[in-house]
């Protein structure tokens, strides 16, 4: 299931977050990992699930609610590697304190050899997300 973290929703309405401003990134999580929306809040909670080289979002853009960026890639992902997720976190430089913002589904494993994943954005009415 695909979802924004309940901490995320709360730092959105404090102002602890600011998606046009601070380092968002992506980060690939493999389907050992099992979100949970309501008690997850930091990068570290995800343990040791993630892989690949983490991607920096840009080109961002906030229009009524919806967050969009520009199309990433994650080169070197391991061979055989089960994705199940794609995590958004705002970067602060560690795990320990780089919040979660959203999970999104998806389902892939990479072929028999190091692969590219390309991450193409939504482009219906509600981009990547819509608070």
């Amino acid at each position: 299931m695909s979802a924004v973290y309940d901490a995320a929703r709360a730092a959105f309405l404090a102002g602890g977050l600011n998606l046009g401003s601070d380092t968002i990134k992506a980060a690939l999580v493999k389907t050992s990992y099992t979100p949970n929306y309501g008690t997850h809040q930091y990068l570290s909670d995800l343990g040791a699930n993630t892989t690949g080289t983490d991607q920096t979002l840009g080109a961002k853009t906030m229009v009524a609610g919806v967050f969009d960026a520009a199309d990433i890639a994650f080169s070197s992902v391991p061979a055989s590697t089960a994705i199940g997720y794609l995590v958004l976190y705002k970067d602060t430089g560690s795990a320990a304190t780089s919040p979660l913002i959203c999970g999104i589904d998806a389902s892939l494993t990479t072929g028999g050899s190091v692969s590219t994943i390309n991450v193409t954005w939504d482009n219906s009415a509600n981009r990547i997300f819509k608070l």
